[in-house]
């Protein structure tokens, strides 16, 4: 008889959230296993197929009200009062339809898929009313310090803190894709909690097939996929603001507690983009040779022309917006050289965010430059082949790096490596079976314990 699983997650595929693609793979390798799965989502494109029956449920958040508390420039207010995130309204029409789903028909399990945090609410209202096994794909920690350095008062840290506990503690499998993370949550759980926690990465695919080989000697071209961040603050150093905006600034930091240290301006491509002008004074017969693409979430045009005139870089930096999945990673297939960052930690505090792109570049045969602060990025990617590392603000070190593998590129030698060897582990497969041997060991100690009573 086939397994029947309850799956919760806002964001589903088609999205091209980090989450949504997780979900993808997870869910399609138990539909191939012979699992029967229910899905609620709020994702409106999802679609249902064999084994899976997607089940939209429409949030009840009032989008135009928060739109014109965000006009007026409010949205502090969402911050204070709408809690845990502004996605919470979505937890009492997913439960219902849960609920219902449930009274239907016998399900073996239920799998909650964060982020958004607040989902797994649901998850928790249906294990006190069902009994049934909890599993809680929590990705990232609602604790961690990349993440959320920041909230909007010390007690909206506690909160998030407790809830991060209880959701740890009401779970039969706690999922998360970092090591630092996981450790710091479960070090301050019972021990009779130790066992519930699990650490499954995120994985990713093979790169299809380039539309167009890598450079050979015509022209050096740098890739740099996902979001971005740090532009508004490359403006507020260089802009005298009036006394109203002081004071709504005043305003916005008033009682915010942050129990981190970041510098967001690392997080984009404007420092590399000074380490390729560096470059360029060394090598004018390279002008115009070298270049970086960015494809991921972008900011508003002016912002962007603005800050890549006051570092004059509009020849060099170019930002194409967000993409499909597919066509991000046939980019990275195609790029000479494979770009990330992070911001900077300047109290030099040890990060637990690991990117989704680590991955996904390295599945690939680009060589990588990897500008991310101490933590555990930094530390996974610290032994892989063809990766250099700098710090996120390191502008002299990545000249270097980009000159030399630039150099190969326009000699006819461009730099290629071989990651055969990490495939398998990092493969998305890989992940989904790490994930359905959690399903089932928790189903068996389910059983066992029925079969005890």
């Amino acid at each position: 008889m086939a397994r029947r699983l309850l799956c919760i997650s806002y964001r589903f595929p088609p999205e091209t959230y980090p989450l949504a693609i997780r979900v993808k793979y997870f869910l399609n390798h138990l539909r191939q296993e012979g699992w029967d799965i229910n899905a609620v989502t709020a994702a409106s494109e999802a679609t249902s197929r064999k084994n899976l029956t997607v089940h939209h449920v429409p949030s009840w958040t009032p989008e135009r009200l928060f739109r014109w508390i965000r006009t007026l420039r409010l949205d502090k207010l969402l911050d204070l009062f709408v809690w845990p995130d502004p996605f919470v309204l979505w937890v009492l029409p997913a439960y219902r339809k849960a609920r219902q789903l449930l009274r239907k028909g016998q399900h073996d399990a239920i799998a909650v898929f964060m982020m958004p945090h607040s989902q797994g609410l649901v998850g928790l209202l249906l294990k006190r009313a069902t009994g049934l096994p909890l599993i809680l794909n929590l990705n990232d920690s609602l604790t961690c310090s990349d993440m959320n350095p920041s909230y909007p008062s010390r007690l909206h840290y506690r909160l998030a803190r407790a809830l991060e506990d209880r959701y740890v503690q009401a779970a039969d499998a706690a999922i998360y894709v970092s090591r630092r993370n996981l450790e710091r949550v479960c070090d301050r759980q019972p021990p009779e909690h130790h066992d519930t926690f699990h650490l499954i990465r995120r994985g990713a695919t093979p790169p299809p097939a380039p539309r167009t080989p890598p450079s050979r000697d015509d022209d050096f071209r740098i890739v740099y996929t996902g979001g971005t961040g740090g532009w508004y603050k490359f403006l507020e150093d260089e802009q005298s603001l009036s006394l109203p905006k002081r004071l709504y600034r005043t305003w916005q930091q008033f009682g915010t507690y942050s129990h981190a240290d970041l510098a967001p301006r690392t997080h984009s491509p404007i420092y590399v983009g000074r380490a390729i002008r560096r470059v360029l004074d060394r090598h004018p017969e390279w002008r115009g040779r070298i270049q970086i693409d960015v494809y991921g979430p972008t900011y508003p045009d002016a912002v962007v022309d603005a800050v890549l005139d006051m570092f004059d870089l509009h020849e060099i930096v170019t930002l194409h917006g967000q993409v499909p999945h597919e066509e991000a990673l046939r980019h990275m297939a195609e790029g000479d050289l494979l770009f990330m960052a992070l911001p900077d930690r300047p109290d030099g505090s040890p990060g637990g965010r690991i990117s989704a792109k680590t991955y996904e570049y390295l599945m690939t045969d680009r060589p990588i430059l990897a500008a991310l602060p101490p933590g555990e990025n930094r530390e996974y990617v610290r032994d892989k082949p063809g990766v250099a590392l700098t710090d996120p603000d390191g502008v002299a070190d990545m000249a270097d790096v980009i000159a030399d593998h630039a150099a190969a590129t326009f000699a006819g030698d461009p730099v290629t490596v071989d990651r055969s060897a990490l495939r398998p582990a990092l493969s998305s497969t890989a992940r989904a079976q790490a994930f359905e041997e959690v399903l089932l060991d928790v189903l068996t100690e389910e059983e066992n314990a029925v079969a005890r009573a």
